[in-house]
């Protein structure tokens, strides 16, 4: 009989934190079925849905971010704070687990705190090039900091920092569907190039817009696009659509389950520069431009950008630019197989294999060694 394996694992937010965070815990438990994986998000974010469905328990937090533009809101986000650290503290004294993960977003702050001032080792997942200011605030007291960048000791202690990468959804990596039956899913052609154009797990205004403003060009291609909108902006879409023409060579969506169908599918990928969306791309050594967000703490998808524009592994427009710029270099950059086989060989080289089962295996070292000590 196998001894018991309790894991905490905490954050989300977006997809970005959410499905790393799964990712580790499907590892955990491939490796240890024995292992019982209970996740802390927060109230009303997407991971009360998605962990779920993936097969979890999960705990919220009223916890939520303070709001820059109405300072005197931010005393009701103090309120929900406190009380986040009084349920954390309940639900790790209930769970009782050996080790704690945290992987970025609102939850990860209190969850985490709670457990590093209980003497439960934790371990952080920083997901991007520029840390965040909960994980740099965590790493004082985390055990293990895993990330996916070299240069990450300008934000943490070097002797903390393990290289793994991000991990990414397996489904991506176990696709068996080739270009002809990926690109029928979706009911386009095989024999043309075809474009997925995402805007993260939310959408993204300023990709949407880029896209309405460019139909006129991709009518009059022969180029075929896969378009998530992101459900809070598909409504308004179909709307627009309805009134100035949806071209036949435009597939439009709100969201895309089977997200391996569309990379398969895919000959270039426009996309924000979160640090999942990089991960993927680069482990599939797919093609792509990436527009990054303005919208996120120390403009991080900015620097994550660059670390692969710099390397020559995929191109880069700034948001501001996109409405104009973005539909053409799309267009003109899908032709061009040269450019498109060089962007995709540099993205490859800086993928990682493995990450989740790397960052699985430091979370079982912690736990175990907890474990012992508790005996």
């Amino acid at each position: 009989m196998k001894e018991e394996l309790r894991i905490i694992v905490s954050g989300g937010g977006t997809g970005g934190h959410i499905f790393p965070a799964v990712s580790i815990a499907n590892a955990i438990k491939s490796r240890h079925p024995e292992a019982e994986i209970l996740f802390v998000g927060a109230e009303g974010r997407m991971e009360m849905k998605r962990v779920p469905a993936a097969g979890y328990p999960i705990k919220a937090l009223p916890i939520c971010g303070f709001d820059r533009k109405h300072l005197w809101k931010n005393i009701a986000v103090l309120f929900k704070i406190l009380k986040s650290r009084r349920m954390a503290r309940k639900i790790i004294r209930d769970f009782r687990p050996m080790a704690a993960v945290g992987v970025g977003g609102y939850a990860s702050g209190p969850t985490l705190n709670v457990a590093e001032s209980l003497g439960i080792p934790t371990l952080i997942q920083e997901q991007n090039s520029y840390a965040g200011v909960t994980n740099k605030l965590l790493a004082k007291r985390a055990d293990k900091i895993c990330v996916a960048y070299e240069g990450m000791e300008r934000f943490f202690p070097k002797e903390k920092i393990i290289l793994t990468g991000n991990p990414v959804r397996q489904g991506l990596l176990e696709n068996a569907k080739g270009r002809e039956e990926a690109a029928a899913a979706f009911g386009l052609r095989a024999d043309r190039k075809t474009v997925l154009l995402i805007g993260g797990s939310l959408g993204a205004r300023t990709m949407n817009e880029s896209m309405l403003a460019g139909l006129p060009l991709i009518a009059a291609s022969d180029v075929q696009f896969i378009w998530q909108t992101g459900g809070y902006y598909f409504a308004g879409i179909q709307e627009r659509l309805k009134h100035g023409g949806k071209p036949e060579n435009v597939f439009v969506t709100d969201f895309i389950a089977k997200m391996e169908d569309a990379y398969a599918a895919a000959d270039l990928v426009v996309s924000r520069a979160g640090a999942g969306s990089i991960s993927e791309l680069c482990l599939l050594g797919k093609p792509a431009i990436l527009v990054p967000s303005p919208n996120v703490a120390e403009d991080h998808q900015t620097k994550n950008a660059l670390a692969l524009a710099d390397r020559r592994a995929a191109l880069y427009v700034k948001d501001s630019e996109a409405v104009e710029k973005l539909i053409p270099l799309a267009l003109e950059a899908v032709k061009d197989e040269d450019r498109l086989a060089l962007l995709g060989q540099n993205a490859r080289k800086m993928a990682f294999e493995d990450s989740a089962d790397r960052i699985a295996e430091e979370v079982y070292k912690l736990a175990v060694a907890y474990r012992e000590r508790g005996k």
